[in-house]
């Protein structure tokens, strides 16, 4: 018997991170690109007011609008704002009723920031790790103020995601408890090296393949969430590392589920489907296995061989399965991408290396692929 949840009742998200070739054919970030920089494209495009107080702008006001530049912030010893060293941008869209309204914003915002980017020769690229520069060292070290103002583990090891570029796959409703949420959390937690293969497309590292089809999350698992959920009060946390539950910010993230390990998608359509298969495990009641914290082995063997890998397969699959049976009819098609996945057992990292072998071109490949 699967969750009985009215469809009016869900809410969905996407938040889409790119990374940018620069005007002199080189993959921009913290090395070679600044702030100002990247941020002539944000001032070009425009502001939405009806999308607030639903999005989040911080306290610096750098997310004022659904574009942003993420990075790393740096504070002087009282804590007054410094700078940001770049990783790149991310889109991110208002709360929508629909997986299709999340997925036409997402594809509208990111033509019109094409559109921008290419004014100053900037080329947005889909890729989940920084396929040249090896890690993100803070320079000037962290001062007393800045280590003990990133207490969390996130915060405290938010120089992961400098390197790293993916997507948080959004989605809430508005009858589910506090403990169903909680729920859910720890059943995306454990299911995570299974569906995560649908999404993988970071085969490069240090110039060159690695090896393996997802180098960000051999890189950040055991350290970054798998999922994380959002909860109105600190008493109805609980305790983890990686951070399980954290405390919504602003109201409209209150009981808001984000999965966060897939890697980003090249073809936006296919945030669609990964939608639907994140909603058809809430409503789905089949499948009872459950972690607070990611399996850090299941996931690097995963990030390794994907749906090559015959346990990882079958466990895809019976995952799928449960999908199809849980969703309603509106749904069920837009898992049909992730069926012919499992069929060629590929994904977007197969078709990054099929490219780089014959280009032998990192950037070129990119370019291609995005």
């Amino acid at each position: 018997m699967n969750r009985q949840l009215n469809e009016s009742g869900f809410r969905y998200g996407i938040e889409h991170e790119l990374a940018m070739i620069n005007p002199d054919g080189k993959f921009s970030d913290f090395t070679n690109t600044t702030y100002d920089q990247l941020n002539q494209i944000i001032d070009k495009l425009p502001t939405y007011e009806s999308d607030y107080p639903s999005l989040r702008v911080g306290d610096l006001g750098i997310k004022l609008k659904r574009w942003y530049i993420e990075g790393y912030e740096r504070f002087s010893k009282d804590g007054d704002y410094l700078r940001t060293d770049i990783k790149g941008l991310e889109i991110r869209t208002p709360i929508a009723h629909s997986i299709q309204e999340a997925v036409k914003i997402l594809k509208d915002d990111y033509a019109k920031l094409v559109n921008v980017a290419n004014e100053f020769k900037y080329t947005p690229v889909a890729v989940s790790l920084n396929p040249f520069t090896k890690e993100f060292i803070p320079n000037p070290q962290l001062n007393p103020w800045e280590i003990d103002h990133r207490s969390s583990p996130e915060e405290q090891t938010s120089y992961i995601h400098m390197i790293t570029y993916g997507p948080d796959v959004n989605i809430s409703h508005t009858d589910l408890t506090v403990e169903e949420i909680i729920d859910i959390g720890k059943k995306l937690t454990y299911y995570s090296p299974f569906i995560v293969p649908f999404s993988y497309s970071s085969p490069f590292y240090a110039g060159e393949p690695w090896g393996g089809l997802s180098r960000r999350t051999f890189y950040r698992t055991g350290k970054r969430p798998a999922t994380l959920v959002f909860l109105g009060k600190k008493s109805q946390l609980i305790s983890s590392y990686p951070t399980l539950t954290d405390l919504a910010r602003i109201p409209s993230e209150v009981g808001r589920i984000e999965f966060k390990a897939f890697d980003a998608c090249t073809d936006l359509n296919l945030y669609g489907s990964l939608l639907a298969l994140i909603k058809g495990l809430v409503l789905d009641t089949s499948l009872t296995r459950r972690a607070v914290i990611p399996d850090s082995d299941m996931h690097q063997k995963s990030s390794k061989v994907g749906l090559h890998d015959d346990y990882i397969l079958e466990q895809a699959k019976k995952i799928l399965r449960a999908c199809e049976a849980a969703l309603q009819p509106q749904d069920v098609h837009l898992l049909e991408p992730l069926k012919q996945q499992l069929i060629s057992r590929s994904c977007i990292a197969d078709r990054q290396l099929k490219e780089y072998n014959k280009n032998k071109d990192i950037i070129k490949t990119l370019e291609e692929l995005s």
